[in-house]
């Protein structure tokens, strides 16, 4: 807290009295949890108290489980400073891996690993283009976009592979029973990227070397960073989680295809991080806003669809919510402070 006082004062609080800049620190911690609340009652009113009830909230948890992975991934993207718009590209072909090694008798386990493999070589493809090439990341990751998505249909010959045996389909369907109550494994899984971002983030020098290639990449150098491993690493980890998330997707649906599975899932993901709190330009943000933002997605979506509005103003409303966060990132940059 007294890290964001500090930054506060010295970035946008020239001026204030003491208990305004406390005050402006306290809104930047809380940063969009209150809108995430009002949402959810929002919504719970709206629907007749259809929002607040166990399955519901389970279902809600578990939609935003496999933006919260992308989302995290894209979160140490976009802290330094750069973006990755092929994640639901890479999520469709690590899916259509995983689900073809399944098929695999006696070992079909291993879609596993090949799918989360999968993510991290197109991940370590996009990262090492970037930091060794120095292409820029939004053309590199462009393209990964179409070139992948293009793989994708092409490993699964443009069809849809199913698996009704699949070996891990407990991912997507099962949960992890505790004393009262069960927890899906979705949620499981991305509750524990979530905790383990946050360490590589908040507790690492890795985490360190992230906020200040974001912050200034040119005197990260200046001071012994390794750029170039930073941003491979980032890179690497963005399609790593994009492989975890297929291999989600695989073991919910059973089932993956390379021309739909995966579609404007970036779009979600770099959603969730800008209402997170991640800034655009870098150097600025937090894994928990980030997980703040994936469940405002979520609980917006369902919303929606238990208000039985149409999928063509379901995207609209998206869209708009998109819009607003890159308005909230303006906003933020006249007086944010790193969180």
């Amino acid at each position: 807290m007294a890290e964001t006082a500090d930054a506060s004062a010295a970035v946008g609080g020239a001026g204030l009295s003491a208990r305004q800049v406390q005050i402006r620190s306290i809104i930047q911690a809380a940063g969009m949890l209150p809108v995430l609340v009002l949402l959810c009652i929002g919504f719970h009113y709206l629907t007749g108290g259809r929002f607040f009830t166990p399955q519901n909230i389970s279902i809600v948890a578990q939609q935003a489980s496999i933006n919260t992975v992308l989302a995290s991934g894209m979160t140490f993207v976009i802290l330094t400073g750069g973006i990755d718009l092929s994640v639901g590209s890479i999520l469709a072909i690590s899916a259509m891996v995983a689900l073809l090694a399944s098929l695999v008798p006696a070992v079909g386990l291993i879609g596993v690993p090949a799918g989360l493999l999968t993510g991290l070589l197109f991940g370590g493809a996009n990262g090492a283009l970037i930091a060794f090439a120095n292409l820029p990341p939004f053309i590199v990751t462009l393209g990964s976009l179409t070139a992948v998505r293009g793989l994708a249909r092409l490993v699964g010959n443009d069809t849809t592979i199913f698996n009704p045996d699949l070996p891990f389909a407990f991912i997507g369907n099962g949960s992890l029973p505790l004393a009262v109550i069960s927890i899906p494994w979705l949620v499981v899984i991305a509750a524990l990227v979530i905790v383990i971002s946050w360490f590589i983030l908040r507790r690492t020098v890795l985490g360190t070397w992230i906020y200040a290639v974001g912050g200034n990449p040119a005197a990260a150098r200046l001071s012994g960073i390794k750029v170039w491993a930073v941003l491979l690493f980032v890179y690497a980890a963005s399609g790593l989680m994009a492989g975890l998330g297929g291999v989600m997707a695989a073991a919910r649906l059973f089932a993956a295809n390379g021309l739909q599975l995966g579609q404007a899932y970036e779009l979600d993901a770099i959603a969730a991080v800008i209402l997170g709190g991640t800034s655009f330009v870098g150097g600025i943000g937090s894994i928990w806003g980030t997980l703040i933002g994936a469940l405002i997605i979520a609980a917006l979506t369902n919303g929606l669809v238990l208000l039985g509005v149409s999928d063509i103003w379901q995207f609209i409303i998206k869209g708009l919510v998109i819009i607003g966060a890159v308005g909230l990132d303006r906003f933020r940059l006249q007086g944010g402070a790193r969180t």
